[in-house]
């Protein structure tokens, strides 16, 4: 169960994610998946949603991952190593929701995802993330379910946040906790971030290092 994250522990993931960190491989199929040997938390997002720059701003780093104006161009999982010795891995996974992708791409997409949420034992924790300018929407909602139906343990970030005022962001985080309560993998408590301005940052590092014991 996560608490809070405390100062040590926001201290330690901190100094975690600013060491070393690299890409590992891409795997457009489960055949190509590294060897299970860490743990791993996974990140999934609509399109668009602010994931490339959410994992560069967790990393310090400005081009860790790729972030494209082109919406479901990545269609495949990216591993990258934490620590040197390694300590876990980041998975960035394809974006979902997108409307022009054709529809053999899609269930591809859905079939490469299902099956590494399924049967991936070293995932420790997914998270999804919502922008808050929109907050869950239904495709949001299928893949919560194919992590609550996989029985993967997963939480909701909410992005973007600061693009909108205090009061909306605090109604569309009651209404994302809510939601989260009724989902049985869903984690109760919701973290509120924004790349650009580095809120939420440090909690959500501390969170993925939390998942991890």
């Amino acid at each position: 169960m996560d608490s809070e994250p405390d100062t040590e522990l926001i201290e330690t993931a901190r100094r975690i994610f600013a060491g070393p960190i690299s890409f590992l491989k891409s795997a457009p199929a489960l055949k190509f998946l590294p060897e299970p040997t860490v743990n791993e938390v996974a990140f999934a997002g609509r399109s668009n949603v602010g994931k490339s720059s959410l994992l560069n701003a967790l990393t310090n780093r400005n081009g860790l991952a790729r972030t494209s104006n082109t919406p479901g161009r990545t269609q495949e999982l990216n591993f990258f190593d934490v620590g040197e010795p390694l300590l876990f891995r980041l998975v960035d996974m394809p974006g979902y929701g997108f409307a022009k992708a054709p529809k053999d791409v899609v269930k591809k997409w859905r079939f490469l995802v299902n099956d590494y949420l399924r049967g991936r034992a070293v995932l420790k924790r997914a998270l999804v993330l919502i922008d808050a300018r929109h907050g869950i929407k239904d495709v949001d909602r299928e893949v919560m379910k194919m992590l609550d139906d996989a029985a993967v343990s997963y939480r909701l970030v909410l992005t973007k946040a600061d693009k909108i005022k205090a009061s909306a962001l605090a109604e569309v985080t009651e209404r994302t906790v809510a939601e989260a309560r009724q989902r049985p993998a869903a984690h109760p408590d919701i973290i509120a971030t924004s790349s650009e301005k580095g809120m939420g940052i440090a909690e959500l590092r501390a969170a993925i290092l939390s998942s991890l014991e």
